[in-house]
């Protein structure tokens, strides 16, 4: 079968629910947690250790594969292959800018900058890889470190993965689940048990993650909730908090992405955007400008040193617990996020994908990091506030907290980070249920209620039970030793996908220079063509003219094709009235060739009409609308055009042999 045939599988592989992968995702996340709860310590030791072993003898492999795929994405977006679409050449983004970036955010990783905005900072401040602690070269180390932690290594592993799930499911027809990357490799046993087995990774590797991440996030919001109203600090007020965060993310799935993590993930943009300003102008304002001004360039001047520096030379373990562990929780949470990404951002190009995804939340989280770090680096170094530095050091969770103290109206400043952190870990509860929910039914998201909320409710059993009984640290170190295996099947995703874009490449350069497009258009008398481009028609004179003269056309075109040996149909859909052309090629790229109604808003200069639309006979391709319409065309111009983007198709098979 053609590569572009394999792409184009129909819709009957998916369904609503896919039993192989529920059952057995079910079953190992049951089991893992009942091993995880049965022997916590026991089970935290064995993960722990074997986490070790892979940070002592693979640390080169992951700083290779995370180098390589920084290069592969900015690659992607700055090459020709940039200005190909996540969809048909005629899709649109379902989301405008704003939705798309607060959505990114909010799923990605907004909650680590409550957590770590302030902790990570002062945690390399104080015990830097090298040189002096407490120095100012340890303050301007601690800033850049952050920066490499959380800048465009960690973006570019979910762009990828993003990428390449997109390009499959919404170019060529794939479900969008995880087992699509593997298309160019395995072809169709994407629909078997290796399938099955891929997206059930998933499954685990999301659950896991997204639970163990909201249980020490309550962790976090019941020391806030101490601190500001001394509610207690124990299991039974932090499983109160997972149930109730649990029951809002049930809520929020069940409603859908558009109304509920949507809106949810701009309220959430809204709460940080107003809370880092508040931060910026209470503090020293013109010097925390300059702090990022200067680590923005310290970040880029030594970000080819920071990306392969294992610190060789140096006898110390930190690049394995800090680098290592963020490189493999990166990786670790790319099939979810990268699922979501691409579930949010069908109809972008490559171009402006690899871009907003790398840049805008990239910039937004230096500016944060750089706020709150130096801020919180300002008040140990210059005004002596030992007692920060002692609280980071001693509990990571109520950092933040205690570095509002040192700013006027710190309870509303604290009260509002306690509402931001709740519903960062709600919408990604919610956007983790949607994902597992989308991988359980082959890529389909309108499932029916209780799927979307049973994952929902599962993300909050496990964290309630983990937390209760112990556990948390165990699934942590096996969801991050998890991202060894995945990062080798990634390597080899990469490769399959390089080959289907350079393909996909060849394709639009074939089309581009083959004679001039739509030689139809050119033909016919002058006073005709005029008419049919100032008429604007309504949808039942389309589908006449598609009726009368585009279908005869084509069946005239089988006709010939029969008589040369070469296999090919004509197809309508009666519901879009629509008609199309394949032509099909056997292992080679089969042609198809369709025309169909298009709606389009009136112009102005079209004076009085019934209707504030008119319709187009459209042409698409198998790449999707080529934006031009043969409303009017005699037969023989349509048989023309045809036959000219057939002799295209021929020209693209003649180039990639």
């Amino acid at each position: 079968m053609s590569a572009e045939a394999q792409c184009a599988l129909p819709s009957e592989h998916t369904e609503s629910l896919n039993r192989p992968v529920f059952i057995s995702a079910t079953a190992m996340l049951l089991a893992l947690v009942l091993l995880a709860v049965s022997f916590p310590d026991g089970a935290a030791e064995q993960f722990a250790q074997l986490q070790a072993h892979i940070l002592e003898k693979a640390s080169w492999f992951y700083v290779t594969t995370v180098a390589v795929i920084l290069v592969v994405t900015l690659y992607l977006g700055v090459s020709r292959i940039g200005e190909i679409k996540l969809g048909p050449d005629h899709a649109e983004p379902q989301f405008n800018s704003v939705s798309w970036f607060a959505m990114l955010f909010s799923a990605g990783m907004g909650i680590g900058l409550l957590f770590f905005g302030v902790s990570e900072p002062v945690m390399h401040y104080l015990n830097p890889p090298t040189g002096e602690p407490g120095t100012v070269e340890a303050a301007r180390e601690a800033l850049v470190l952050t920066f490499f932690h959380w800048g465009i290594h960690g973006w570019a592993i979910y762009a990828l993965v993003a990428l390449m799930l997109a390009f499959f499911a919404y170019r060529h027809n794939l479900p969008l689940t995880l087992r699509s990357a593997l298309h160019p490799l395995i072809g169709d046993r994407i629909y078997g048990p290796i399938g099955h087995a891929v997206d059930t990774f998933a499954i685990v590797s999301t659950m896991f993650g997204v639970a163990t991440s909201l249980g020490y996030g309550v962790l976090q919001v019941n020391a806030g909730l101490n601190h500001l109203f001394g509610v207690p600090v124990g299991p039974g007020m932090q499983v109160l908090l997972v149930v109730l965060i649990s029951a809002l993310a049930a809520i929020s799935v069940a409603t859908g992405l558009e109304r509920g993590i949507r809106r949810l993930s701009e309220f959430n943009m809204l709460l940080a955007v107003g809370l880092l300003l508040l931060v910026l102008f209470l503090g020293p304002t013109s010097w925390l400008m300059e702090g990022f001004v200067h680590n923005i360039g310290n970040y880029l001047a030594t970000l080819v040193d920071k990306t392969f520096n294992l610190y060789l030379y140096e006898s110390n373990d930190w690049v394995g617990g800090w680098t290592m562990l963020y490189w493999g929780w990166w990786l670790s949470w790319a099939p979810f996020v990268g699922m979501f990404i691409a579930r949010i951002s069908r109809g972008r190009t490559i171009r402006e994908f690899v871009f907003g995804v790398l840049l805008v939340p990239v910039g937004f989280t230096c500016f944060w990091m750089s706020v709150f770090g130096n801020s919180a680096i300002d008040l140990i170094l210059n005004r002596d506030s030992v007692q920060l530095a002692e609280v980071v050091e001693q509990d990571v969770a109520l950092a933040f907290f205690a570095f509002i103290e040192h700013f006027p109206f710190s309870g509303l400043l604290s009260a509002i980070a306690i509402v931001m952190i709740v519903v960062f870990f709600v919408t990604s509860a919610d956007s983790g249920a949607m994902v597992v929910n989308m991988l359980a039914s082959g890529g389909e998201d309108k499932t029916p209620l209780w799927q979307r909320v049973f994952w929902a409710g599962l993300i909050g059993v496990i964290a309630s039970v983990l937390l209760y009984a112990g556990g948390l640290a165990s699934l942590q170190t096996a969801t991050i030793a998890s991202a060894l295996p995945f990062s080798v099947a990634l390597l080899l995703c990469t490769y399959g996908l390089l080959r289907a874009l350079r393909l996909d490449a060849t394709k639009r350069e074939a089309l581009s220079q083959s004679a001039t497009m739509a030689s139809g258009s050119g033909q016919g008398r002058w006073d005709t063509r005029l008419r049919n481009a100032v008429r604007f028609s309504h949808e039942g004179q389309v589908e006449g003219f598609v009726d009368k003269v585009v279908a005869p056309a084509m069946r005239k075109v089988v006709w010939l094709l029969r008589e040369e040996q070469i296999e090919a149909r004509v197809a309508r859909n009666p519901d879009k009235g629509s008609v199309w052309l394949e032509v099909l090629h056997g292992d080679e790229i089969d042609f198809y060739y369709e025309v169909r109604p298009r709606a389009h808003s009136q112009p102005d200069f079209a004076g009085e009409e019934e209707s504030d639309e008119y319709y187009r006979a459209e042409v698409h391709l198998r790449e999707g609308g080529q934006d031009y319409d043969i409303m009017g065309w005699t037969q023989e111009q349509v048989l023309n055009d045809v036959v000219e983007q057939y002799e295209k198709h021929l020209h693209f098979l003649h180039m990639v042999r």
